[in-house]
């Protein structure tokens, strides 16, 4: 006779939480089956009400899987097999993620149980699908009544259309990426810094990308000599690293020196501005993929008007650099003055 497939698996609610732009899910058999596992499989959908897809098949009973979207509901659900077959799903966890929380939220604690040894599968759905929104230790569930869905409940709630955008926080934290990266960068201070060893420009990626939201960042200027040109912006994934950002259709940058900057795609030079930049100076980075938008800023002040429109897809922080220029990055800053002031117009 045949042993009976396994029982559905538990979800384990207190072990489940998003981490940048992760979600780690959590589960066990119940505590009085004795039925053989073999393993489960997991699943979550699109972040969209989509398909359920596999994103992990194995013996663990942990897993983490990157590459979700900010401001997405996801829901998730796991099931165990053996020899016999494939157990009903668990229930089903209903995740919603969130990148805007109101100022004061922003210290509220969230437990984050990512200490524990975990199996990461990276990039579960398709390439246009693959999305690394960044915000550390915190995560928003909903909470449904329905007799097939758990959750979380949290009292942080998302920001809606409604609270005024000065108080709108964009909590993206990032570093750069070694990973991405010109093999000519020189990385310290946990990553937030860079600099160069050639004389060439050399590009530089954070490790977050984003294709919804509104998101802002800073470069300070640490070193600059010589008068260099370093760019400031955003770029695909598979932009080239051994060119100023913005030589090729894949960057969306300004380049600036110490009188005047550019705004620079496919190796088009536009709206000559002038302002430039020196040692201590501050350059701002505003992307807005709800007016699909890249604003620059050198210290605090727009400069120049809006320099790129119609923005679609998955972006990320992008430098380009050589070896007279060194910049460190600070990220999960506030809306900048000049826009919360324009946006509220």
């Amino acid at each position: 006779v045949s042993s009976p497939v396994p029982a559905p698996p538990i979800l384990q609610l207190e072990e489940c939480c998003t981490h940048n732009n992760s979600a780690t899910l959590s589960w066990k058999q119940p505590p009085l089956s004795t039925v053989q596992v073999e393993g489960y499989i997991l699943e979550l959908d699109d972040g969209n009400g989509g398909q359920f897809r596999e994103v992990y098949v194995g013996k663990e009973t942990m897993c983490t899987v990157d590459g979700l979207h900010f401001n997405s509901t996801y829901s998730a659900r796991v099931k165990a097999f053996n020899k016999s077959g494939v157990s009903p799903y668990s229930k089903t966890l209903v995740l919603q993620t969130s990148e805007d929380t109101q100022a004061e939220e922003q210290t509220l604690p969230f437990p984050v149980p990512l200490e524990r040894s975990q199996l990461r599968r990276m990039s579960p759905f398709s390439s246009t699908l693959n999305l690394q929104p960044s915000f550390p230790g915190r995560s928003y569930f909903e909470l449904r009544s329905s007799a097939h869905q758990l959750s979380l409940h949290s009292s942080l709630q998302s920001l809606n259309s409604a609270v005024d955008i000065k108080k709108m926080v964009a909590v993206a934290w990032f570093s750069f990426d070694p990973a991405s990266a010109h093999a000519d960068i020189i990385f310290s201070n946990d990553n937030l810094t860079v600099t160069c060893n050639s004389y060439d420009d050399r590009v530089v990626l954070g490790k977050t990308g984003f294709s919804k939201g509104l998101h802002y960042w800073e470069l300070s200027i640490d070193r600059y000599d010589n008068h260099p040109d370093p760019a400031f912006g955003v770029a695909r994934i598979d932009v080239l690293k051994d060119a100023m950002l913005g030589k090729d259709d894949k960057a969306w940058a300004m380049y600036v020196d110490n009188n005047r900057s550019w705004f620079m795609h496919n190796n088009s030079h536009t709206n000559r501005t002038e302002g430039g930049i020196t040692k201590g100076a501050t350059v701002g980075v505003l992307l807005d993929l709800t007016r699909r938008t890249l604003t620059f800023s050198i210290n605090e002040d727009q400069q120049g008007p809006v320099a790129f429109e119609n923005l679609e897809g998955l972006f990320f922080p992008a430098v380009s650099l050589n070896r007279n220029v060194q910049v460190t990055l600070h990220t999960g800053l506030p809306v900048p003055e000049f826009y919360a002031s324009r946006s509220a117009m």
